[in-house]
């Protein structure tokens, strides 16, 4: 069983330090680009079903609350807590319209829009970026595998080259501390970072 352990944690490095290889400069950009939108007063929407969509809630909570310094509160909602919101679209609608109406009733441009789909095909984050990107918001994808149609339309693509789901999000989450770390620093430690 130990060997097992090793192995499991020796491919989730491994998975990182290709997704760090390719995505390092891309990273880089998300910052910048998070962190000018929050400069001007926007807000950041994030996005994604199962594992994906209790990250959206994490981050959520990581810009709204702190992440590691004490800082003022920052504007961020996850688009996957309100049941009833979710459960009347899905009803009502379509369960693939789910993000997108929450982005066209309160996304604005210069916003973020932060979707996360291990598949890069999730059909309900293809369709809040397609509703995004009419409102003039910011789009960064969060992918797996090729990284999907997802991929494709995002202004800022941080793919995963994997095909195991949990290694993926494993990648994401720590993808997403490095955000919120870098946000934090640029905005209220070091604003000369570049």
């Amino acid at each position: 069983m130990h060997d097992y352990i090793v192995k499991v944690f020796n491919e989730s490095n491994r998975v990182k330090d290709i997704f760090l290889n390719e995505n390092l400069g891309k990273i880089a950009q998300v910052v910048d680009a998070v962190t000018a939108a929050l400069k001007a007063g926007r807000k950041i929407l994030l996005f994604g079903n199962g594992g994906s969509a209790a990250d959206a809630q994490h981050i959520a909570g990581e810009f709204m609350n702190r992440f590691l310094i004490e800082r003022p509160p920052l504007p961020a909602i996850a688009l996957t807590t309100d049941t009833s919101v979710l459960t009347s679209i899905s009803n009502d609608y379509d369960f693939t319209d789910v993000f997108s109406k929450q982005i066209r009733a309160i996304g604005q441009a210069g916003d973020i829009a932060w979707g996360m789909s291990t598949s890069g095909s999730s059909p309900n984050c293809v369709k809040a970026f397609e509703a995004a990107k009419k409102v003039g918001m910011i789009t960064i994808g969060l992918t797996g595998k090729d990284g999907g149609e997802i991929a494709k339309m995002v202004d800022y693509s941080l793919n995963v080259s994997s095909g195991n789901t949990p290694r993926i999000q494993e990648a994401h989450i720590t993808v997403s501390h490095v955000i919120c770390e870098l946000v934090d620093v640029k905005l209220f430690q070091r604003p000369d970072l570049r």
